[in-house]
Formats: structure tokens, sequence, C-alpha cells
């Protein structure tokens, strides 16, 4: 408001300049009288912000009047702002239908002027000065206004996009959280677990000689630093960048013989058998495969009963996991029990593939999953 009351002030004295300069249609009337409709029209500018249908109405009424006393150019060049201001500030559709009005204006000029005159080659000339001023100031106004709407949606669409991948951004960082504890999870529950449990065992029974201890103890020391080393080679993985360390440094289905081994050290004994030409899996069913099977064995020696049967089946496009053991029972009490065929169930349904755990005939308990190939291609 306080600039326009500047622009306001400082058009009113430079009109009053023009005037005084002789910038108007002589018709024998006093100079203070063309003040008036340009007092008018500089009032118009004053409310151009606020109330621009309201400075159009002043515009109008001070036009029409410095018509029929003048007319002047500064009230001319300051009513086009009053349409300017209607046109840009006012609702959109009454900026169509003043363009409408405006155009129609300027013809009607042009006809009334070539009739008074009596000369219709007039009616060009004055159609044009009419445009001048009633159609140019209003066709800028509607361009300006299209303009600064695509540039609103345009931001407002860049706003959208900016929040669209924020969501995008969150979505990945928490499924890269849960990749990663699911990682974290399979990497060491199979030798903490089976730390626990030896240890667990060890402490409860008073009757063991130094010997068998001590070879307990072994197992408790290897369990402890393959786990670290499993640890440390997953924090290196995360430093690096690319794709060929991690695929080269990811464990494989195809070694699984050390996870029924680590498995027979901590006390489980584990037969494992395996049908199909061994062959090389796409990465990400490798890994799941893999960590499926450690996990079902770390079920297997808290929840088992010192036994499992472990088949690994290579068809040509499918491999499946399949993990049984007798039960004692008892529920574990180590942390984190339960999360394990969570993890196991996400793993398969991430390659597409199935999975099911639950008890069997005769006491036993199956774990299974079976994970598409893709054609038995690496």
């Amino acid at each position: 408001m306080r600039r326009a009351a500047h622009w306001a002030g400082l058009v009113f004295v430079v009109g009053v300049l023009l005037i005084m300069g002789g910038a108007y249609t002589r018709r024998g009337v006093p100079e203070w009288v063309l003040v008036v409709p340009l007092a008018l029209t500089c009032a118009g500018v004053l409310v151009r912000y606020r109330a621009p249908l309201v400075s159009l109405g002043l515009g109008v009424v001070g036009i029409s009047l410095d018509l029929v006393v003048g007319p002047s150019l500064p009230t001319v060049l300051v009513f086009t702002d009053n349409a300017y201001a209607a046109a840009l500030y006012g609702p959109a559709r009454f900026s169509r239908w003043l363009l409408g009005g405006a155009s129609v204006l300027a013809v009607l000029a042009g006809a009334v002027a070539g009739f008074l005159a009596r000369d219709w080659k007039v009616l060009p000339i004055f159609a044009v000065q009419a445009a001048l001023v009633l159609v140019t100031p209003v066709t800028t106004a509607m361009v300006l206004r299209q303009q600064r709407d695509q540039a609103t949606a345009e931001r407002a669409r860049a706003e959208q996009v900016a929040r669209l991948a924020e969501l995008d951004r969150q979505a990945a960082i928490a499924a890269e959280r849960r990749r990663m504890a699911r990682e974290l999870h399979d990497m060491i529950a199979n030798h903490f677990s089976a730390i626990a449990i030896q240890s667990t065992a060890t402490l409860s029974r008073r009757d063991l000689d130094e010997r068998t201890v001590r070879r307990v103890m072994q197992s408790v020391r290897e369990n402890s630093v393959q786990g670290m080393a499993e640890m440390r080679s997953m924090i290196g993985l995360l430093r690096q960048e690319g794709d060929d360390t991690a695929d080269a440094m990811r464990p494989r289905l195809a070694d699984s013989e050390s996870l029924a081994q680590r498995a027979h050290e901590a006390g489980l004994a584990t037969t494992m058998r395996v049908e199909g030409e061994v062959r090389e899996l796409p990465a990400p069913v490798d890994l799941a495969g893999y960590r499926i099977l450690q996990e079902a064995l770390t079920n297997a020696l808290k929840h088992g009963q010192e036994a499992a049967t472990v088949v690994i089946e290579y068809a040509p496009e499918r491999v499946s996991v399949a993990v049984d053991n007798p039960v004692n029972g008892r529920r574990a009490r180590l942390d984190g029990a339960g999360a394990g065929l969570i993890g196991m169930r996400e793993r398969a349904a991430l390659v597409g593939g199935s999975f099911e755990a639950g008890p069997v005939d005769g006491g036993g308990w199956r774990v299974k999953a079976v994970l598409p190939t893709g054609g038995g291609e690496g």
C-alpha cells in the first residue's frame, strides 16, 4: 500500500506538470478542471493492489470526465494502468470479460469518431488509438497473468516432485535399514546362539571334565572369531562402493557345508543331502538360500534335540532348502526369539519365492523355502 501511495503521488505530480505544459485538448476550460479526472485515475493507482476493480471504476469515471473536458494525455496514460491492474489483479473471469469489452469499445470508438467526422477513413485511426488505450494494457496483463499462473503451477509441481522424492528416499532408507537388520541378525545369530547355548550348557554341568570343557570353549572361541570376521566383512562392504566386491564376498548356498559343520560342532548332529546338479545361482537367490539355511540351523540348535536333516534340491527353475529336526518342546530363552521366522519369510518373498515353517508328523519341525532361479542361470 505504501508503494502504491508513492507511485500515485508521483504520477499525479507528473500529470499536473504535463497539464501545465499543455498536454491536453483545449476546449476553453480552466486547467485546474483537468486535474479532477487526473486525481480520480491516480486514486485508482492508490488502490490497484488491494481493490483492482475499484481502481478500474475510478479510472472509468476519470476518463469519462476527462473526455468531456479534455481529453488530457496524463489522464489517458494513467487510465491504462487502471485497466492493466484490473486485468492482472482482478478475477480471472473478469479479465477475459474485460478484454472482450475493451475490444468492442475500441471498435465503437472508431465508428463514433468516423460518424462525427463524417469521414470513415478516420474510423481505423481512432479505433487503433482506442485499442492502444483499452486493449493493449488488458492484453499485456493477461499475458503476464498467464505466465505468473504457469510459474505458480510449475512451482507447485516442483514441490510435489520434491515431496515424492523425499518419500521415496525415506522408503529407500527404511528398506535399507530392514535389509541391514536382516543381514546383521542372520550373520551373527548363528554364531552367537551357538556361543550362548554352549556356554549355558557348560555352566549348568558340573560333572564335565577338563577336556570336554576345553573342547566346548574352543568351539565358543571359533564361533566368536567367525562372527566377528563376518561382522568386519559386512562393515567393509558398507564402506565400499560398487557391487563387485560385495558379489565376491557374499556367502553362497554352495558353501553351506560350513554351516552344517559349525552346527555339528555346536552340538547339533547335522546330516546334509544335495539333490540335483549344483550350479551358480542368481546373487539374490544365492544369498537368500544361504541365510535361510543359516537361520533354520540356528533355530534347530535353539529348539531341537541334537539332530537335524538338511536337503538342498537344485531343480531347473528353482532351488529348495529344507531343514527337518525333532523339537524338545521348550521355548528358547535367548533374545531375538521369533525374529528368525520373520526374516526367513521376508527373504523368500523378496526373491519371489515361498516359505513355510511348522510342525510335521512325528513331533518334528520343518522349515522349507522354494526360491525361483529364472531357468537356472546365475
